[in-house]
């Protein structure tokens, strides 16, 4: 009676295998592992190697499982710095974003497939949400390093932005469901949509707070804590979405809370989160591939194709532009937000409620979903680093790869165990000295203990143990780490001059005639103005424009202090590679200028006069202006700033 129950476990413990071993092909290629864990559950389905799997609520539950792991998980991930530096836009995009790009798909889905509006709205719901998992894996282990403004926005809100789009499918599918127009749902939105936020806002930072007094109060074993920690977030997403508010929401807001505090066992906690976060994709993604008929998307193929080249090309950048004027993003940087809009699982697990609502178009509803989610990953997954590249936006490697390890210590201890292992011309192996504050307390050498003082000369293939406060590992990570080429293009990004950042503002102003804020004191120092001008922090890359220059962070220390900061001029020299998406400050200066066009066309022209007085002095001007090259003009103005 039971003949059954193996073939089904080894079949499913079968697939997740071969999803393991194929990380391997998207790690290589720089192809998003949502296309590669869908790739094999297509496969595998109905119409390829036979497994037939047509419940569709068995489907949705696993994906809420694994939604509720995945979003706990990346908040937990997500450092408090990141999330101070983007929260903003972020959540601007998250909300008003996820709103807007619904809005403008519908219009669309309504002409090409013709479709209601409740029904086109629907559709816009589904898929208006980014998925965070592709795009923590393109950012994260992709081998990119993107601007650090630019990839704490994209990451804050591809996992903040999934509550807002459940949200608006769940109030569409009962929409069509009853029949109802359009009258009086924009007062339910309003309602609905404050009441989930705020108790799933709310719910969360209760949620987190007990998270980590629970796990720095009671003595487990030490496997258990990561268990516990992961049920209690389950009971958080679960409870919160039993009570109407936004499980999604809380489950993410807990677990960045829990993370960016000091809570028992948070190396080992991290690591098994990785895993279990790994595990949910492959399965939430296997599933829902599963649940696809790949012989019924012949029908919608060419439409959904459409309303997805549609998404990609003009209802994302158009609501990426808007949700961002207000906040300080240059061209390049709106153009790649539009561009990173990948549509994942979230997007085919809500195309799954049509289905369960057994409305009259939910199966045309999920096919399009899932091509506009596949052709989302085909054509934006591969071209991340690409358009990263092309739009200037990768910073360049300062240091190589580093081979070090946290070994987690017993109690709430203020430092950590780090150990690294020294790596063949990294700066350690060539006669580098270490600080005072990281003498090593053990070396191992060939399969031997030794103490520093005995072991002389670092060499490559070491392993040293020191005990160090964790803030301090980046400094020495740059001393372990491997040699790194210089790239080519590291004094295009960072500026070809270097200036001191402790010097006041005057100093620009009198080299470089740069035009300082009239409420900003002369005497501020070049390093404070850039902090506040970026939001309070600043990472290598972060850049200020005054006037005809441009400052750029060059590097930062372990405070956050702005230590060397480059300097490059005539910006307009250099236009932006995107002629659309104008900023807040350049659509403002297009508006005055052609207010001040047109008043000049409204008043008759009137003949220049130039009096003796003002021609000589316009004489003088020219006779003083110095014959010198440019390139030498800005190496002096360097020096003196």
């Amino acid at each position: 009676m039971i003949d059954w129950i193996y073939p089904l476990i080894f079949v499913g413990a079968g697939l997740i295998v071969v999803s393991v071993f194929t990380t391997q092909v998207a790690f290589r290629f720089g192809a998003p592992l949502l296309l590669v864990f869908l790739g094999i559950g297509l496969v595998s389905g109905s119409d390829g190697l036979g497994i037939e799997f047509n419940d569709a609520g068995t489907a949705y539950l696993v994906g809420s499982l694994a939604l509720a792991v995945i979003l706990f998980d990346s908040g937990f991930g997500t450092p408090s710095k990141s999330f101070r530096q983007a929260a903003g836009p972020s959540i601007v995009l998250a909300t008003v974003g996820v709103l807007l790009t619904t809005a403008i798909l519908a219009v669309a889905v309504r002409i090409v497939l013709g479709f209601d509006w409740p029904e086109a709205l629907l559709i816009g719901a589904i898929v208006s949400s980014t998925d965070a998992a592709a795009v923590f894996f393109l950012l994260r282990v992709g081998g990119i390093t993107i601007r650090e403004k630019v990839r704490s926005t994209l990451e804050v809100e591809s996992g903040s932005n999934d509550p807002m789009a459940i949200f608006l499918t769940i109030m569409f599918v009962e929409l069509v469901a009853s029949g109802a127009g359009l009258g009086g749902m924009t007062t339910d939105l309003l309602i609905g949509f404050g009441f989930q936020m705020g108790l799933g806002l709310v719910a969360g930072l209760a949620g987190g707070i007990v998270i980590v007094q629970i796990i720095n109060r009671i003595e487990l074993e030490g496997a258990l804590y990561p268990i516990l920690v992961l049920g209690l977030a389950i009971c958080l997403f679960a409870l919160t979405g039993a009570l109407g508010g936004s499980g999604p929401l809380a489950a993410y807001v807990a677990g960045l809370y829990a993370g960016n505090r000091r809570v028992k066992g948070k190396t080992s906690l991290t690591r098994f989160q990785d895993g279990m976060s790994w595990l949910a994709q492959i399965v939430m993604f296997l599933i829902l591939g599963l649940l696809a008929n790949p012989s019924e998307f012949g029908a919608v193929a060419l439409p959904a194709i459409a309303l997805a080249l549609f998404l990609m090309f003009i209802a994302r950048p158009v609501a990426v532009w808007l949700c961002l004027l207000p906040f300080r993003y240059e061209r390049d940087e709106i153009a790649f937000v539009s561009w990173v809009g990948l549509r994942g699982a979230v997007s085919i697990l809500l195309a799954i409620l049509p289905l369960i609502a057994m409305l009259p178009n939910g199966g045309t509803m999920f096919n399009v979903a899932f091509i506009i989610v596949l052709t989302s990953l085909l054509v934006q997954g591969w071209t991340i680093r690409p358009m990263a590249q092309w739009l200037n936006l990768i910073t360049p490697q300062r240091i190589g790869p580093v081979e070090r390890v946290g070994l987690e210590l017993p109690g709430n201890a203020h430092h950590e165990l780090i150990v690294y292992r020294a790596v063949a011309g990294s700066p350690v192996t060539e006669g580098e000295r270490l600080p005072r504050w990281a003498r090593p307390s053990l070396i191992v050498r060939d399969g031997h203990s030794m103490r520093y003082q005995y072991a002389g000369r670092i060499k490559p293939g070491d392993y040293i143990y020191m005990f160090i406060a964790p803030r301090y590992a980046r400094l020495l990570d740059r001393l372990f780490a491997s040699p790194v080429r210089v790239e080519k293009d590291d004094k295009e990004f960072f500026g070809e001059f270097r200036i001191n950042p402790t010097r006041p503002l005057s100093a620009l102003k009198d080299a470089y005639d740069a035009t300082i804020p009239p409420n900003m004191p002369s005497d501020r120092t070049i390093a404070d103005y850039m902090r506040e001008r970026l939001g309070g922090t600043a990472e290598e890359g972060d850049r200020v424009s005054i006037g005809p220059i441009e400052l750029i962070v060059h590097a930062v220390n372990v405070d956050g202090d702005i230590t060397d900061v480059g300097l490059a001029f005539d910006q307009e020299a250099q236009p932006s590679r995107v002629p659309i998406f104008l900023n807040g400050r350049e659509l403002i200066q297009l508006i005055k200028g052609k207010i001040v066009r047109w008043r000049k066309r409204r008043r008759p022209d009137r003949p220049k006069e130039t009096t003796p007085l003002k021609a000589e002095a316009e004489h003088s001007r020219e006779e003083s202006v110095s014959p010198v090259k440019p390139e030498a003009a800005n190496d002096d103005r360097a020096k003196r700033a």
